[in-house]
Parts: structure tokens; sequence; C-alpha cells
């Protein structure tokens, strides 16, 4: 699928929304492969987006030993505040990951749904 064109004033272009609750369920489904695959996506497009940050391998590999899972809401905070925005996120987030399973349902949303609303904000389509 072809990378929507940047927005005016972005740095680069946005990326995707995505339905949280179907990221959790997948991740789950998939005993955490679709996990890797999503923070994969999501270094890759904030890289894409920011010019700089860990991209999609390095934070799927960081992924493996936990710190991937810190990153990522790193990488969304420090994109809002780029663009002048308070995060809705930061590290802390995945502490919600220490809750098994349910935590999924926690992080997700929380994360995915930031990134939504940033996306959104750059002029992507919301999710259906």
């Amino acid at each position: 699928m072809a990378q929507p064109a940047p927005a005016p004033g972005a740095k680069g272009p946005i990326g995707q929304p995505m339905n949280p609750m179907t990221v959790a369920l997948l991740t789950l489904i998939t005993c955490g492969i679709y996990g890797y695959y999503w923070l994969y996506k999501t270094g890759e497009e904030l890289k894409n987006h920011n010019g700089d940050g860990l991209g999609g391998v390095a934070a799927a590999l960081l992924g493996l030993v936990y710190v991937g899972w810190f990153m990522v809401p790193m990488e969304v905070e420090k994109t809002y505040q780029s663009d002048g925005k308070q995060s809705p996120v930061n590290a802390m987030t995945t502490l919600w990951l220490l809750i098994p399973l349910v935590g999924l349902f926690f992080y997700f949303p929380k994360i995915q749904g930031a990134l939504n609303d940033y996306w959104v904000s750059k002029g992507a389509q919301p999710v259906a």
C-alpha cells in the first residue's frame, strides 16, 4: 500500500490509523507474534514521519527483550512534543503489560489510540 502524502507542515509521511482492540486481539490470538509486527510497523511509521528514531527492525528486535515496548510510547511522546502538544502516553504506559493478558487491552488502546489521534490530526482517515 502506498504511503499517504505528507500533511502540510508535517515532517514526513503520516501513518495509518489502526483499530486498537483489533491489535490487542490479534496479539493475544497469535500469542504475541502480531505484537512484534505492530512494533515493526509503528516504529517504521514514526521513523518515516519524524526523520529519526528506532525504526521498525530495531523496535521489533528490542521488543524481544522488552525494551521495544517501552521505546514505542517514548517515540509517540517525542512525536507529540515535537508538534507542540502534550502526549497522552509515555514509557510508563508500558507498565500495563505487566498485567498478564488483560494488560494488552489497556496498552494497545492507549498507545494506538494516541497514534490514531495524532495521525488523524495530520490528515489520515480515522479508523472506521
